[in-house]
């Protein structure tokens, strides 16, 4: 054959090179378009996708951050809130509780009025028609014109109102001083001597004459709250008649006269004794910017702000940059009205501040310089309050509300996906590049070596089908020195790693597994350490509460008792309780106690069977003095509790029946007395005695009081776990649904009366938890 033939045999058509040339880069060539199409494809759907899952996961992690933001700035607000009430109420509680005990208050009031340090005299001020003491003392007190008599004195009813008051020099300043800023506290007397007393001390008769013409000849609440004292009288004959169940009402925020400042009141009546009118008011002030303070800390993204407004629409708290945007603001001085109903933007006007309880994110248009910027808008409700504006006491539920700019919300999703797509068109870019690249190497290397290729790929493909068939002695041997032999060596290596790896894969397997083995053996032996510990406790916990039980008075101990029937009930709240009842007998002396350890559980409990070991010993010793008994014991119990380094104490009230006379003493819940079906008389122990293991000595301030008791007479004891039973909204027994409960039973055995008074409180509990101790003590005089 001559050269030209042989070179025509090699690459013609019919030649094996040519066949293998054309078939194998028509395969790669397909191959390759395929497959990088598939690849840029699948990329291109990749970034969108990817695009729009980033926007999901950053739209909905921005909603629950707006909403926990909005959640947690009206929180902050309700605490604030919360904690002037409780201030106001801690005060009106010091106050109340003077006015229930006049005796206290007016020893008091002398008391402090003899002391310099605390009082001053009044003087006249014959100019202005008013008496106000000098400065020097912690609170002023000004008597207006219109309560004097005609010879321009303070009547007696007044001088007794400014003498019992001045219990607020002492209560008013600790007040003032402790907790929210405030700018003033005060109290305020009834509607028939409205005198004013308030810390601290400042000359306010004169300014009052200087920035209210006119109100030294007017009573005081018909002159700055006209209807205010009514509503308030209105509460005490239909309590139903509160739009909130609170005492204390917010008055509408105003221009202070004296200040010149923006001010909010928190007002709190005070009843009389008889809690059928006022005895007077405690009023404190707060300057709008401490209630601003919270709102106006808020920043979100570069100006996103919040705002606190009423119902009406009146914005209290917003930044200035923040009124601007909202297209607000105040323009009287005297007045103060900066409502988002007046807003210059048509979508703040309109903003639903009445449904905006549930932080739900709405977007709105608002105009700026003449374009239009999309914001983002949540708002969230503040607890309603009782608030008073120049009418009647009304529901006011403020709302707060954040709003920010959408493209600064947004800017890192916008961001992120500006990225994703640049990133994109890159890979898109190196893919086509990587195609292209791949032909032209393909068919080089197809063309270049297609004869000698395909002897190596069948020792290859033959080699790798036995190694699918996991037999991974297999091995390869290619002898040419070029790409195929590398592949060749390459794949002996890959088939030695496999086998390595296989083979040390089983003994981690193994090794695993027994380890494995070791841990659940551990596990299970832990297990049943865990198992018989708990059984432990429980048996211990056990032993206590039947312990406690056993020494309680047995009903056929108390059926043997002549001339009373006794009927008890004790519910612990845990396995151990922390009541104490007991009824102790020495001949025809009776003594009953009851008490009620602080917490419960089983050191409650053991504090109660040390107060039930202590009373026997006392009895069996013969000891008849009730204030002696007290000591006594108080003075065992505090032994044992400073050895044991207990924190703990008891509420302690014993009664000594003999010859149709009871003898109450120490200091615990109410004692209820009924006779002959009349409204239930409620005996208050505090001035009895003193927490049992608080002091080691309570002998002054233990105190007895004598109480009849005839035949058909009933007296019912009881721990706070009865009246402080919720039901299952949250509300409580009470002390008035106990007497209640107790008068309709009036006339039944103490056991019929136990029972049915249990049933109420059962009924009452329902499905809730119990939370503390029960106990309840009914005796009948036969």
């Amino acid at each position: 054959m001559n050269p030209v033939e042989e070179a025509t045999s090699r690459f013609g058509l019919r030649s094996f090179r040519a066949k293998f040339l054309l078939v194998v880069g028509s395969a790669v060539l397909f191959d390759l378009l395929v497959s990088g199409g598939l690849a840029l494809w699948n990329v291109n759907r990749l970034s969108r996708d990817a695009t729009e899952q980033v926007g999901l996961g950053l739209t909905k992690a921005t909603s629950e951050y707006l909403q926990n933001y909005i959640a947690t700035t009206a929180e902050r607000t309700d605490l604030l809130i919360d904690q002037v009430h409780t201030e106001m109420d801690i005060l009106a509680g010091s106050t109340q509780a003077l006015i229930d005990h006049p005796e206290v208050q007016a020893a008091l009031g002398e008391a402090i009025e003899r002391d310099p340090s605390f009082s001053t005299p009044l003087t006249y001020n014959s100019a202005s028609d008013w008496w106000q003491n000098e400065p020097g003392e912690a609170s002023a007190v000004t008597v207006w014109g219109y309560l004097l008599n005609a010879t321009r004195n303070l009547p007696p009813d007044v001088a007794a109102i400014v003498r019992d008051s001045t219990a607020f020099n002492i209560f008013g300043p600790a007040v003032q001083n402790s907790g929210t800023r405030k700018l003033q506290v005060y109290f305020l007397g009834p509607k028939s001597a409205p005198i004013l007393r308030s810390t601290p001390y400042t000359n306010q008769g004169v300014t009052f004459d200087r920035v209210y013409p006119g109100h030294n000849s007017t009573n005081w609440w018909d002159f700055f709250f006209p209807q205010l004292y009514e509503d308030w009288q209105g509460w005490l004959k239909d309590p139903s008649s509160k739009p909130v169940d609170d005492e204390i009402t917010t008055l509408s925020p105003y221009m202070d006269g004296v200040t010149g400042k923006i001010i909010v009141s928190f007002m709190r009546p005070v009843w009389t004794r008889d809690r059928k009118d006022l005895a007077g008011v405690i009023g404190a002030d707060l300057t709008l910017d401490q209630m601003a303070d919270i709102v106006q800390s808020v920043k979100i993204a570069d100006t996103g702000f919040a705002f606190l407004a009423m119902s009406n629409g009146n914005v209290l708290a917003v930044t200035p940059a923040g009124e601007k945007t909202l297209g607000i603001g105040n323009t009287s001085p005297s007045v103060f009205d900066r409502s988002l109903r007046k807003s210059s933007q048509a979508a703040i006007a309109s903003l639903p501040l009445d449904q905006a309880n549930d932080g739900a994110i709405q977007t709105i248009s608002l105009d700026h310089q003449g374009e239009k910027h999309n914001y983002i808008v949540v708002l969230k409700q503040l607890k309603p309050t009782n608030m008073w504006s120049a009418g009647p006491i009304t529901k006011e539920t403020m709302t707060v509300g954040i709003v920010v700019p959408e493209r600064e919300i947004y800017a890192t999703l916008i961001a992120t996906q500006n990225s994703i797509s640049q990133a994109t068109n890159r890979i898109l870019l190196y893919q086509l590049a990587a195609i292209i690249v791949a032909l032209m190497i393909v068919f080089a290397a197809v063309f270049g070596l297609s004869k000698r290729i395909t002897a190596g790929l069948s020792a290859l493909a033959g080699a790798a089908r036995r190694l699918q068939q996991q037999d991974y002695s297999v091995r390869v041997d290619i002898p040419t020195k070029d790409e195929v032999g590398e592949v060749g060596v390459a794949f002996n290596r890959m088939a030695e790693e496999i086998s390595f790896h296989t083979e040390n894969l089983e003994q981690l397997v193994e090794d695993r597994t027994k380890d494995l083995e070791s841990a659940n053996k551990e596990i299970s032996t832990l297990n049943e350490k865990l198992r018989d510990e708990n059984v432990r406790l429980g048996a211990e916990l056990d032993v206590a509460r039947h312990i406690q039980m056993m020494v309680l008075p047995k009903d056929r101990e108390l059926a043997t008792i002549p001339g009373v029937e006794i009927a008890a009930y004790m519910r612990p709240a845990d396995e151990v309780g922390g009541d104490y009842y007991d009824v102790l007998q020495d001949g025809g002396k009776l003594k009953i106690g009851i008490g009620d350890v602080t917490g419960h559980g089983l050191e409650s409990g053991v504090l109660m069977l040390m107060v039930q070991s202590v009373a026997r010993a006392l009895q069996e010793t013969g000891e008849g003095d009730p204030l002696q008994f007290l000591e006594r014991l108080n003075r065992a119990i505090y032994k044992n509790l400073e050895r044991t380094n207990s924190d703990k104490h008891l509420s302690l009230a014993f009664l000594d029946y003999e010859d149709e006379q009871l003898t109450l003493s120490g200091q615990h819940e109410e004692i209820l007395v009924m006779r002959d079906g009349s409204e239930v008389e409620r005996i208050d122990t505090i001035d009895l005695g003193l927490p049992i293991g608080l002091e080691q000595d309570i002998s002054p301030f233990v105190a007895t009081r004598n109480i009849p008791f005839a035949s058909g007479d009933v007296v019912v004891l009881h721990t706070d776990g009865v009246t402080e039973a919720e039901g299952p909204r949250g509300e409580l027994f009470g002390l008035d649904r106990l007497c209640e409960s107790a008068r309709q039973r009036y006339g039944a055995s103490a056991e019929d009366m136990k029972t049915g008074i249990v049933e109420d409180l059962m009924a009452h509990i329902g499905t809730r938890k119990i939370h503390d101790d029960i106990t309840l003590v009914v005796m009948r005089h036969r």
